[in-house]
């Protein structure tokens, strides 16, 4: 246990954060089983410990971090340890890598049943389903999407600044005075091609290349999170690869279900699978009509944030293709996004139309609303395209 202790005061006091994640303040830290889900490299493992820094400070010896990759869980029982952790006075047990080890839901359900003095917080990959498809925890854990860095999070970052975020509502009513206040602290659009290119993922500032490196993460996903928890067989490892670069390189797509089965030597119903099982690992996103969804086909498959488009083929990269990208991916964390039914691209919340453009072509229709890839516009119903990235 002394050993658990001292490598948790050790990154409490070395992995220091950079920017505070506003997921912090949306948890209810009351409840008594938490799981914190996330795609590799967004930071999952420094959310646990900016928590225990922020609540609890080194040398607290009531919350404790492990790591169930740990080699010491291969003798011992998860049970054991917390059982042991609030016999000492534990009363916070922070869990990484949960789905590394075996019968984790049964374990955590028991203990969330016998150890009512104790919480626990647990982090996971994205490809789990916490609740569908444990139920050991159905009705009993409250799960949360830890994201990757929005643009308000980049530029606070970057740029040293404290914004907050608005909500849409505030955005589309009041843009003009909003995109004041920011610009006259920080040039936005100063940041805003880095951040496309790679400001999703924290991992930006380690001192690797970020491309080998996103490309590394991704390989991960699908190699562990995916190939382990959706019980592939290692055969079909190749052809699922395959399919994400073929979707990679012509995002945002309709994509033709025959020709990708052809492709990767397989059944239509499996690609479709694939398909779902990329978007499950927050490696792309599907865009269907309002009343569509899944084993329907997607009208269009984006890639899940603008950063993953470059490190593929980036000499084929399309800027309109990353513009699209990023709207889908800042709005779809609070918003309901559909395939518009006109000339727009997306609707939101079944009430607005958007067109995502770099500049106004021809003549504006007021039934839209345009996100414009420029530092200031000036009608009612336009915004600022990065300005839409100060929702979270």
């Amino acid at each position: 246990m002394e050993t658990f202790f001292k490598t948790h005061n050790y990154l409490l006091e070395h992995d220091v954060p950079l920017v505070r994640r506003g997921l912090m303040d949306e948890i209810n830290w009351d409840d008594r089983l938490i799981g914190i889900k996330g795609t590799r490299g967004v930071g999952k493992t420094t959310f646990l410990l900016d928590y225990a820094r922020e609540f609890f400070g080194v040398g607290n010896k009531s919350c404790l971090y492990i790591n169930l990759n740990h080699f010491y869980f291969t003798e011992r029982t998860l049970i054991d340890f917390a059982d042991e952790f609030r016999s000492k006075g534990g009363s916070v047990l922070l869990i990484d890598q949960v789905f590394k080890y075996p019968d984790w839901s049964k374990e955590l359900r028991y203990c969330y049943d016998h150890f009512q003095d104790l919480k626990i917080v647990f982090s996971g990959s994205s490809v789990m389903r916490l609740k569908e498809e444990n139920p050991d925890l159905s009705g009993k854990v409250v799960s949360y999407n830890l994201r990757g860095l929005s643009f308000r999070e980049y530029l606070n970052l970057m740029a040293g600044s404290n914004f907050q975020p608005y909500t849409l509502d505030q955005i589309r009513e009041n843009q003009k005075e909003i995109t004041k206040e920011i610009t006259q602290v920080v040039k936005p659009m100063a940041h805003f091609q880095d951040y496309l290119h790679h400001g999703f993922y924290p991992f930006f500032l380690e001192k690797r290349n970020f491309s080998e490196n996103l490309l590394k993460t991704m390989n991960m996903t699908l190699e562990v999170d995916v190939f382990y928890l959706k019980q592939m067989e290692q055969s079909y490892l190749p052809k699922l690869r395959k399919l994400l670069y073929l979707l990679a390189v012509s995002a945002p797509c309709t994509p033709n279900v025959s020709q990708l089965s052809k492709e990767i030597q397989t059944s239509r119903a499996t690609v479709m699978n694939y398909i779902k099982y990329l978007a499950d690992a927050r490696l792309v996103n599907m865009l269907y009509p309002e009343g569509e969804e899944f084993p329907k086909k997607p009208s269009k498959v984006y890639m899940y944030n603008s950063n993953l488009l470059y490190p593929i083929r980036p000499s084929t990269v399309k800027a309109q293709s990353v513009r699209e990208t990023f709207f889908y991916n800042q709005l779809q964390k609070d918003h309901k996004i559909n395939a518009a039914t006109n000339n727009a691209q997306f609707l939101v919340d079944g009430i607005y139309n958007f067109k995502v453009e770099e500049h106004v072509k021809g003549k504006i229709n007021p039934l839209y609303t345009y996100a414009i890839d420029k530092a200031e516009v000036d009608e009612p119903n336009m915004i600022p395209l990065w300005l839409l990235g100060f929702l979270y």
